[in-house]
């Protein structure tokens, strides 16, 4: 993970550069006090998200924090698609003449952050109907969704759209598989989110798996946060309901070495009712299938969220988004109702899973 962090910032700080380059290029007859002036603001830009990373502890003034945040974040997909669309005008230049090259990869760039802006509005609802072969008193729909990263990106009002499409599924049960938090509680509290997270309806209960960024807020401030809500989240715990349905929430590796594997939990289950296991990363996969969990729900990947991260995360993880019948476990792997970072998808789909379950007496067995 260090390397690929490595890899990461020395691809951005190479994209800055080249469009920096670039751009001079393009302003080279303006006075020198307009190329010094570009100059400040372009790398103020390019180091924003860094500034408000350092600073996300902070008790900043509320709308600056957010301002930066939303910045930083859309200039690095700004980067990435700029160096591209420059890197491909450039190319056929070897060719053709091709004048104002970089309008033209600033055009090209803007119309796909729109596009990708756009798509990020309409996540998708995804339904998966399940006839188990166990035990089940009655059908039940359960809601899973994952990585909603409330913060400075997903504040209220797009909570408040979320928690209006969940709850118009009449779900018996509520998942969150974790990441529901993004980097810090202050604009969860500003905000008072957890008004919104009030609003969630479920007869069963709200469950939540922790996620990597529960822990990178504080894991005991996220539970404090939570506390004002119905959520539950726990850690490395089985829950029985009175229907005979059964729930393990599994605590995020970010926690470090577990002290209870997979296998000690499903022995406090009951073998011949519905198994469902929720853990933020979809690591493995494999085991858990071989162990026979019933349904696994995971999300951590966004699918990438932005081409070409979507084949990356394709490469790294052994189902990376979506839903798959496995030789026995049905497992989703949620992209994010939400997302981390800018408010733009490229290449892939937000979603929200919604599970239809019945068992052996309710098809008259």
């Amino acid at each position: 993970m260090g390397i690929m962090l490595i890899l990461i910032l020395v691809c951005f700080l190479c994209g800055n550069t080249y469009i920096f380059i670039r751009a001079l290029q393009t302003i080279s007859a303006a006075p020198m006090a307009i190329k010094i002036s570009f100059g400040i603001i372009f790398w103020l830009l390019a180091l924003q998200l860094f500034i408000v990373m350092a600073l996300r502890h902070s008790n900043l003034p509320e709308f600056l924090p957010k301002i930066m945040f939303s910045i930083g974040t859309l200039w690095m997909v700004f980067v990435l698609y700029m160096t591209l669309a420059l890197l491909a005008i450039d190319a056929v230049r070897l060719l053709i003449n091709i004048p104002h090259s970089f309008l033209w990869a600033l055009g090209i760039t803007a119309a796909i952050l729109t596009g990708g802006y756009i798509n990020n509005l309409h996540p998708r609802v995804e339904t998966i109907e399940l006839k188990l072969d166990k035990k089940l008193e009655h059908p039940m729909t359960i809601v899973a969704v994952s990585d909603l990263h409330l913060g400075y990106g997903t504040g209220k009002a797009k909570l408040k759209k979320f928690v209006q499409m969940i709850n118009a599924q009449n779900p018996d049960l509520i998942i969150i598989g974790g990441d529901l938090i993004d980097n810090s509680l202050i604009p969860l509290y500003n905000e008072r989110m957890h008004e919104e997270l009030c609003q969630l309806k479920a007869p069963m209960g709200i469950y939540m798996a922790p996620g990597n960024h529960e822990y990178i807020s504080n894991i005991d401030e996220s539970r404090r946060f939570l506390e004002l809500t119905p959520i539950k989240m726990l850690a490395d715990t089985v829950v029985t309901f009175p229907n005979g349905f059964q729930l393990i929430l599994r605590d995020d590796r970010y926690a470090g070495r577990r002290f209870i594997q997979l296998k000690e939990l499903l022995e406090k289950t009951d073998r011949e009712r519905p198994i469902m296991v929720v853990k933020h990363q979809p690591r493995s996969l494999k085991g858990m299938d071989a162990q026979k969990a019933d349904i696994v729900f995971c999300g951590h990947t966004h699918h990438g969220q932005i081409w070409p991260g979507n084949i990356a995360t394709d490469i790294i993880f052994e189902q990376s988004h979506g839903y798959r019948k496995w030789s026995h476990s049905h497992i989703f792997v949620s992209s994010g109702l939400s997302l981390w970072g800018p408010p733009i998808r490229i290449g892939t789909k937000g979603d929200m899973a919604v599970f239809k379950i019945s068992g052996q007496q309710n098809d008259g067995e």
